[in-house]
């Protein structure tokens, strides 16, 4: 199964390419489910969602969406995925009605620029980790992408997150049994729409679900990509 969508949904910029141009903001999300399938949320980086937040999102879009949270910051950023067993936990439990309801994507661990390889910590971090749940990291320091690390995420089905980034080339290396786009250009011509696409053939030929996220915010073109991969797979 494909799941394709952008990195956030609440952005009034995307009128009226996008979203219509009479849309009210507590409509957007019910409107984005009717194109996509999924969306990346960096709420979840900052703060707790409320089981309140949780149940009027489930609500608003159909049975078979997902949500992909990015973790807390005081997970990856703050802790460094040190001593932090706790509160992944009272995390984990946040997210609590999504995954009740079959919601519940891939969670998105984003480690920091700073942060270099620690095989340890990251065995130890992966291994306390619910086996029910589908988890990405991404590293953004060259010191992690090594087979040590590839060994570890295999051994924990944990995607290393294909992400793009102007300092850091991620190879695109299966570690798990789904895959984790994260394309972060403004744009996309279409022979790399293109790319994209044969890419992703290829890994659903493989029998892997896999998740694609365009960049957010600024322009709906992200959106727009998203709805015509979703359309050509």
């Amino acid at each position: 199964m494909l799941y394709a969508g952008t990195s956030g949904f609440a952005y009034p910029r995307w009128k009226p390419s996008f979203y219509p141009a009479n849309l009210a903001s507590k409509g957007f999300l019910g409107y984005y489910a009717g194109r996509l399938n999924s969306v990346e949320i960096n709420y979840t980086f900052r703060r707790l969602a409320t089981e309140s937040t949780l149940e009027n999102w489930i609500k608003a879009t159909p049975q078979g969406f997902l949500f992909c949270p990015k973790a807390h910051q005081r997970i990856t950023h703050v802790a460094r995925l040190q001593g932090v067993s706790d509160f992944t936990e009272v995390f984990l439990r946040s997210l609590e009605p999504l995954r009740a309801t079959h919601r519940l994507g891939v969670i998105l661990f984003q480690l920091p620029p700073y942060f270099r390889r620690d095989d340890a910590s990251l065995e130890q971090f992966l291994a306390g980790l619910p086996k029910d749940l589908r988890y990405s990291l991404e590293f953004r320091h060259d010191s992690w992408l090594t087979d040590e690390t590839y060994h570890i995420l295999k051994k924990h089905n944990t995607a290393l997150c294909w992400a793009e980034s102007e300092k850091l080339e991620i190879p695109e290396v299966s570690t798990a049994t789904f895959a984790y786009f994260r394309l972060r250009k403004p744009e996309y011509p279409p022979e790399e729409r293109k790319a994209i696409l044969t890419a992703v053939r290829k890994l659903l030929k493989q029998d892997q679900d896999v998740f694609v996220f365009f960049k957010h915010e600024d322009t709906p073109e992200g959106a727009l990509y998203a709805e015509e991969l979703l359309k050509q797979c």
